[in-house]
């Protein structure tokens, strides 16, 4: 756990790191974004594909 906490840390501490964290907030950001969406949408997509499959239905 050491080595880990170590590893993790000098990244964040150089340049490399600063990048590190940057893609971490934006990948947070993405999936924030993502979750809203479906949170919203899924009530709307799920009826557009009950509808689609009642079309199928005999």
């Amino acid at each position: 756990m050491t080595h880990l906490y170590l590893w993790l840390r000098n990244r964040l501490v150089r340049e490399e790191g600063q990048d590190l964290a940057e893609y971490a907030l934006l990948f947070a950001l993405i999936a924030l974004v993502a979750v809203g969406a479906v949170t919203l949408l899924g009530g709307n997509v799920a009826t557009v594909f009950n509808n689609i499959a009642g079309a199928f239905s005999p």
